[in-house]
């Protein structure tokens, strides 16, 4: 349950151990929860999701404090976190469970994930069109414990594969 001040923000963008440690470095945010959305299974495993089957996604469920950090500011983090061009796949992940997708919860974020995503399509930024999706929020299905802060339990910087070794 989110606090009275606070917001809801939910990304998917491949793996998210790395997404959700992202965001836990940003000033403002105040939790951060790794599961599974956007599916038609209930009660979802990793197992589960992992079989391409269920229709989830990967994601991670930000709570933050408006007052501190903007929606707008967690799309930044969001956009840049990942390879927004890539369909279900992030580096050596592939299918849908890694899709890149951004589940609103207001027509407030609806509208700046749209005009987000328009503005960095149009920046020519990426030799590809995007292909985030921008969708409803869905359940949230929580991820088993383990993969909850797993980069910070492990002392891990980051799980990222560098450009050079991909």
């Amino acid at each position: 349950m989110t606090a009275p001040d606070r917001e809801r923000a939910t990304f998917a963008a491949g793996c998210f151990w790395q997404v959700e440690n992202d965001f836990r470095q940003l000033p403002g945010v105040t939790r951060t929860t790794v599961g599974y959305t956007g599916g038609t299974q209930e009660s979802p495993t990793y197992e589960d999701v992992c079989t391409g089957r269920t229709g989830h996604a990967e994601a991670v469920e930000v709570e933050y404090d408006p007052t501190r950090v903007s929606y707008e500011s967690l799309l930044d983090v969001f956009w840049h976190g990942h390879d927004p061009t890539t369909l279900n796949r992030q580096g050596p992940d592939v299918g849908t469970q890694y899709r890149s997708a951004v589940f609103f919860h207001t027509p407030a974020q609806q509208a700046a994930a749209l005009a987000s995503r328009e503005r960095l399509d149009a920046s020519g930024s990426h030799h590809r069109p995007i292909v985030t999706e921008i969708t409803p929020a869905s359940t949230f299905f929580r991820a088993e414990d383990y993969h909850q802060q797993f980069l910070e339990k492990r002392g891990m910087a980051t799980c990222r594969i560098l450009e050079s070794e991909a």
